[in-house]
């Protein structure tokens, strides 16, 4: 089995692969996140996860040549309301206006994976969907005072307090809005007949 690289700096996509017992190392680059306006909204985050993969790709072919044989696992996770995508705040009026406007609602989180193994790539994304309570401002507030979540697509973690307080509803993958649909990535590692 070769091993695993995984193209993001993300905890919670590190806690998955670790409790899918997938053997893996962390490489990560600084690869270009934005994408063409015209793209549709549920393919951007395996564009971007493309991008990561072929940028970690590229600096294992020139500094770690060893690891030239692994397969690269690159995602990226988007929350997505009313068909526009909600990005990571990046302050705490920021996460308290995204908050606001989940709170109540239906969303989606999709979050796109690709694969890069030797000349092989595949790519494939998984779409949860996730309703909040109606969540009241001093909720809000504390949860964004407390767990300061500008590093998380939404504004928010499912695993934390707000996830357990405030989620009325899940339709799909829990994992998926973690951050990676772990059952379908070892399905499709399943597929690429790694040797």
């Amino acid at each position: 089995m070769p091993s695993f690289i995984l193209a993001s700096q993300s905890p919670r996509r590190k806690t998955l692969l670790e409790w899918a017992e997938i053997p893996f190392e962390i490489i990560v680059s600084d690869a270009d996140e934005s994408y063409p306006a015209s793209l549709a909204i549920e393919a951007v985050p395996e564009f971007i996860a493309k991008n990561k993969a072929l940028a970690v790709k590229e600096m294992i072919l020139s500094t770690k040549p060893a690891l030239a044989n692994a397969c690269i696992i690159a995602a990226d996770t988007v929350v997505v309301l009313d068909n526009k995508i909600i990005g990571k705040p990046s302050n705490k009026e920021q996460a308290i206006e995204s908050l606001l406007a989940l709170s109540g609602q239906t969303h989606k989180v999709i979050t796109g994976v690709v694969l890069i193994y030797q000349d092989k790539e595949m790519s494939f994304n998984e779409i949860t969907l996730v309703e909040f309570h109606d969540l009241t401002p001093e909720q809000i507030e504390f949860y964004v005072d407390k767990y300061k979540p500008y590093d998380k697509a939404g504004g928010y973690a499912i695993q934390e307090w707000i996830g357990v307080v405030g989620i009325k509803k899940i339709t799909g993958d829990f994992y998926n809005v973690m951050g990676l649909p772990v059952s379908k990535l070892v399905q499709k590692i399943k597929q690429l007949n790694l040797s």
